[in-house]
């Protein structure tokens, strides 16, 4: 079975616009792995304008399914997640004013910065996850970096899919079979959803986690948290 991680920035999106503690991050968190979900995933940004650094801290208290945390390695996003060790470290390369992440590494262009923030982090008993595109050189790159395990940005397979065009997914397969050849743990994530997830799972050999947020939270209002999170958990199996 494919892992669900939440991604509950969009939570604190929502505190943070009307101020206050509501909805209460924590409390979510917590109802989430209560509901089903096998992991919650964050994503700090130096202005803080969702998830802050304390929320981060927080949350190492309340996740007792699997911690990821992701973002772009710049010194403070480095030393938060070495000060709270969660299980999983995502590296994202977004810009500070990105509104959301929209493009994966250049494994070779940036091999030696990822080699050393790989490692620290390893050092630091935390499995790593490279965010890269579906392409093979990046993939190869990721396996030269050493990481432990590669997030397929998905957002390209989900636009085409929601046109009805399933092609889409041939890139991420191709990937997929190169990321197991060559020991790489898979997970994936960006605008996966009720509608895709399933076709997307049953295509993907080896897909271990996807992280989901955006989508989740938007369904959730409509569905129900409880609900949704086990729509997903049973589309996952």
């Amino acid at each position: 079975m494919t892992k669900l991680s939440v991604n509950i920035n969009k939570i604190a999106t929502l505190r943070n616009a009307r101020g206050g503690n509501v909805p209460d991050v924590l409390k979510v968190a917590a109802d989430i792995q209560k509901f089903g979900g096998q992991g919650i995933t964050i994503h700090p940004r130096p202005d803080e304008r969702h998830i802050r650094y304390q929320d981060a801290r927080d949350l190492k208290a309340i996740v007792y399914t699997e911690y990821n945390i992701e973002g772009n390695p710049e010194n403070s996003f480095v030393d938060l997640v070495l000060e709270i060790k969660p299980d999983q470290v995502t590296l994202v390369p977004d810009a500070v004013d990105a509104i959301t992440s929209n493009a994966g590494w250049d494994t070779i262009k940036h091999k030696d910065f990822l080699i050393e923030m790989v490692q620290e982090f390893q050092r630091n008993g935390i499995r790593t996850s490279i965010f890269v595109d579906p392409v093979l050189e990046m993939i190869e790159g990721a396996k030269m970096i050493g990481t432990d395990r590669i997030e397929l940005y998905t957002e390209a397979f989900a636009h085409k899919y929601s046109l009805g065009n399933k092609s889409g997914i041939d890139p991420y397969v191709k990937s997929a079979v190169l990321a197991n050849e060559l020991g790489l743990g898979i997970n994936a994530g960006h605008d996966l959803s009720l509608d895709n997830i399933q076709f997307f799972k049953e295509n993907i050999p080896g897909l271990l986690e996807v992280s989901i947020g955006h989508a989740l939270i938007s369904e959730a209002i409509y569905l129900g948290l409880d609900n949704v999170v086990n729509m997903y958990l049973q589309k996952l199996k």
